[in-house]
């Protein structure tokens, strides 16, 4: 019995290692007919697929490819696979999707397409029976109000995953050798051209052919020959009559279709399919989705269309304090509870998500396809949309589009992108700035605009355009500061020649002031330093007995400028010492995180170690229409709202903190000798403490009322009717900026000086 239980399964063993190729393609091809059969002896038109066995069928026929594969030994095209492709089944498959018969077929197609095209393994792109069938299903996807958008999604990551693995078959997915056969003469035959691209022409053939061997079909698994990106095409000469990449039914189309989709399965599959194109390996793949694709014109226009929904009664607080947003965010895991909302935050939501989706392309996609992009957007977005919106008269369209230009800036990171938007807004001007070239100068329209709404009477616009500046300045682009400021400061010509360095021991704060003889009379100016930070206390920076040094070192230089600010305001003028917490200390920490970002934000900028030895004679120095508006406000800081003085010293602070020589002496030196004309902020910051000291002779108890406004804006008191409010919260703001710039020249002292 034994024996025979042997002989039994050595029979049978015998029996699947010598036949299983005939048992599957007899399977396989009883499968295929049982589904035609349906065809032949069906008589009800009106019976869902589902309720016949054609779905079974299916999958049992992908089983039998995908077991089949498996047993292979070596990379031939097994006898189902063949048979497959031999009796153009997926073209069969296509013409009944198609004809949605039974009802639901479309979908059962797209399924057995898309689980072909991710189960088998063998190469099936290049093969003329297996990619001209699925070329015909790419062009039944997209139609509109059809009901299988999740099955088309599936199909076409499914067509996308495989086009990342055999790069080379982008160009017959984008049909561009289709497009260059058709540009040809109508009088030039298919069948010449089919042959010297080495395809059959018949009907009956599947793969490549030559006269040679027209006479013996070839196998229908034969691949066709790679082409270059450019070359004549390759596909059969039964093809050349469909439409080309920038037909309506193309791949790029029917993606960006289904991304507009309210299934948000098929959006995301849709999304992840554009993903994996872009990101193909190559310049060769970029240069055909760049020039010979709809890819970035769609993409852009698709970004204008979601901006332009965003409603104009939008309120811009809420623009500028809205987070960061990814582009999966808009497939939420959270509850519509848990998400920020307010009117318009889901339009809101839809542009920056597909803005930081731009972006995830930009970052991935080869340089070629990056910069195409980028400009697309310039020419779309920022150009042809934005523009308009930023120079239009209305104060309330200023704003909103000003609060999200700011945010849209603050999501910006691609290189390519953020060069044309620094492009966009600044301009490409190079040499230094001339005062009378500022209203005059038409190419940069857009950039004096910007800046003049820095000083708009509008408070609401002022601060959303310096906060717009200020995000500005955080971004990894040498030419924001250098346009915005170093153009400017190249040749010193802001410091007289004798000014090249430090100018001896008896310098004083005071030399900057010769201009302003009322300052030098004012009684209180003669007392303005002699208290510290700390009053009678020691100030942060002990100087060295200057006897017992032969000359300056770098670290009293640095005392003296950290003391000088901080001694700028008067002790008549300061509150911080009369509340806890409101110290110098707490700037410190601040102000050494800022410098360490911008250092390793410039550090490739190639930025000179030190300032140049002599200053260029200039008839008329001018600091450029940005700083001269900067400065102009921080003159005004006493009158000023409270909330745009505190956004205007942050952009000066920000400009102080960048390691650039000229731009630390024209900022934090206090003894700078200026040429003639010339003011640095130091200069401004006195003559406001000037004014200061004026006004303050005719406020009673003025003191006790500052010290009363810094604890209602610390809130440690309720807010309280106090007269001269504008002025007092001015001179808070005043001293807590001097002891910022303190802090800033503090931490840029070199480490070893420390």
């Amino acid at each position: 019995m034994d024996m025979l239980n042997k002989l039994t399964n050595l029979f049978q063993q015998a029996l699947e290692t010598r036949e299983p190729t005939v048992n599957l393609l007899e399977s396989f091809v009883d499968h295929w007919k049982g589904i035609t059969n349906y065809y032949i002896e069906t008589t009800d038109e009106s019976r869902p697929v589902k309720q016949t066995d054609i779905p079974w069928r299916l999958k049992q026929m992908l089983d039998i490819l995908v077991f089949e594969e498996q047993q292979q030994q070596v990379e031939e095209t097994g006898p189902c696979l063949e048979y497959l492709l031999q009796h153009k089944i997926l073209e069969t498959l296509c013409t009944l999707g198609k004809a949605q018969y039974p009802p639901g077929m479309s979908q059962q197609v797209l399924l057995f397409f898309s689980k072909v095209l991710s189960q088998v393994q063998k190469p099936l792109l290049h093969i003329i029976n297996a990619y001209r069938p699925v070329l015909k299903l790419i062009r039944l996807c997209g139609l509109p109000n059809a009901q299988t958008e999740k099955e088309e999604a599936l199909f076409l990551f499914s067509v996308c995953t495989r086009v990342k693995k055999d790069p080379y078959v982008l160009n017959y997915i984008l049909e561009v050798n289709i497009e260059a056969r058709t540009s040809r003469s109508s009088s030039t035959s298919d069948e010449p051209v089919a042959a010297a691209a080495g395809v059959g022409v018949s009907e009956g053939r599947a793969g490549a052919t030559s006269p040679e061997n027209a006479a013996s079909p070839p196998s229908p698994s034969s691949p066709i020959p790679p082409a270059l990106p450019g070359q004549r095409g390759t596909p059969s000469a039964s093809a050349s009559a469909a439409p080309g990449p920038q037909a309506t039914s193309g791949l790029i189309h029917v993606l960006m279709h289904l991304i507009k989709s309210q299934k948000s399965r098929a959006r995301l599959k849709a999304l992840e399919s554009v993903l994996l194109l872009a990101a193909l390996p190559g310049e060769d793949s970029g240069a055909l989705l760049a020039s010979r694709s709809p890819l970035c014109e769609l993409l852009a226009q698709r970004l204008c269309e979601l901006y332009s929904l965003i409603p104009s009664t939008l309120d811009p607080t809420d623009v500028l304090g809205f987070p960061l947003m990814h582009w999966r965010d808009q497939f939420p895991q959270t509850s519509e509870e848990e998400r920020q909302s307010f009117p318009g935050s889901d339009q809101l939501t839809g542009f920056l998500c597909w803005l930081d989706y731009c972006q995830q392309l930009l970052n991935h996609a080869p340089k070629i396809l990056s910069v195409k992009l980028a400009k697309e957007i310039h020419r779309q977005w920022l150009t042809g949309l934005l523009q308009p919106q930023l120079l239009q008269m209305s104060e309330a369209g200023i704003l909103l589009h000003t609060a999200l230009l700011s945010c849209s800036v603050q999501s910006i990171d691609s290189p390519a992108l953020l060069a044309e938007l620094v492009l966009f807004l600044l301009g490409s001007a190079t040499h230094p700035e001339r005062h009378a070239d500022t209203h005059t100068d038409t190419r940069l329209t857009l950039r004096y605009k910007l800046i003049q709404h820095c000083d708009h009477l509008s408070d609401e616009i002022s601060i959303a355009t310096l906060r717009l500046f200020e995000e500005l300045l955080q971004k990894p682009d040498r030419n924001i500061v250098a346009n915005l400021v170093l153009r400017n400061l190249g040749q010193r010509g802001y410091a007289v020649p004798a000014a090249a360095g430090y100018a001896g021991e008896e310098r004083h704060v005071a030399d900057t002031l010769d201009e302003s003889d009322e300052l030098e009379e004012d009684p209180f100016f003669s007392d303005m330093y002699a208290d510290s930070e700390f009053g009678d206390a020691e100030p942060l920076l002990t100087l060295p007995n200057r006897q017992e040094e032969s000359r300056p070192s770098t670290q009293i230089q640095v005392a003296e400028t950290v003391n000088s600010f901080l001694c700028l305001v008067p002790q008549e003028a300061k509150s911080s010492q009369h509340v806890q917490g409101a110290g110098y200390d707490t700037y410190v920490h601040d102000a050494h995180k800022m410098f360490k970002d911008c250092t390793a934000l410039s550090l490739d900028w190639g930025w000179p170690d030190a300032a140049i030895d002599n200053p260029s004679p200039c008839s008329e120095f001018y600091e450029g229409h940005f700083l001269q508006v900067l400065f102009d406000r921080i003159a005004r800081i006493l009158e000023q709202p409270y909330d745009l003085n505190l956004q205007v010293t942050s952009v000066l602070s920000r400009l102080a903190v960048f390691p650039h020589p000229h731009l630390h002496e024209y900022l934090l030196d206090p003894y700078i000798s200026l040429s003639p004309g010339a003011r640095s902020l130091f200069s401004t910051l006195v003559r406001v403490i000037g004014e200061l000291m004026q006004r303050i002779q005719h406020i009673p108890n003025f003191t006790d009322k500052l010290v009363q406004v810094r604890k209602e804006l610390m809130g440690l008191e309720d807010e309280t009717m106090v007269e001269h409010m504008a002025l007092l919260r001015g001179v808070i703001v005043l001293e807590e900026f001097c002891k910022e710039l303190a802090a800033i020249a503090f931490v840029k002292l070199p480490m070893e000086e420390q």
